[in-house]
């Protein structure tokens, strides 16, 4: 289990050290379909797919999602996470650095303990958005 962070500490603004996953290659792409069952050859294939107009196979959303979601549990542990969603913005290319950055939007106290809300970003080396995405956490 993650230790989350105290409730008392967190503001508006606040962020975790970023994730980074350096240089992602055509072997984590066939990893992740092995590990996920989705064997679309799109992903896996580079004649496949060059054929269907892609300059050269590409990862997975679901994997860049992956790398969002551990950003995510790693900050505040999987036991607190009440919703999590993702938007796929852009492919994932081979040789790509991903850098997963988040930013609490909002918190507020109830009884029951503390509600925070946090934007999520995967962004490749240049800066595009891959996915971006937000998460309800209760501590």
């Amino acid at each position: 289990m993650t230790d989350a962070p105290d409730p008392e500490d967190l503001s508006v603004g606040d962020s975790a050290a970023p994730y980074v996953v350096e240089d992602v290659d055509r072997v984590d792409f066939a990893k992740y379909a092995g590990a996920s069952g989705d064997f679309n050859p799109i992903h896996v294939d580079e004649p496949f797919a060059r054929e269907a107009g892609s300059p050269s196979v590409f990862g997975h959303g679901m994997l860049t999602a992956g790398f969002v979601s551990t950003y995510l549990v790693d900050w505040f542990g999987i036991e607190n996470v009440v919703r999590f969603r993702t938007r796929f913005e852009a492919r994932l290319w081979p040789g790509d650095t991903v850098r997963v950055t988040g930013e609490v939007t909002d918190t507020s106290t109830s009884p029951t303990g503390t509600t925070v809300e946090v934007r999520l970003t995967a962004e490749n080396g240049d800066g595009d958005e891959l996915v971006t995405g937000d998460a309800t956490v209760e501590l």
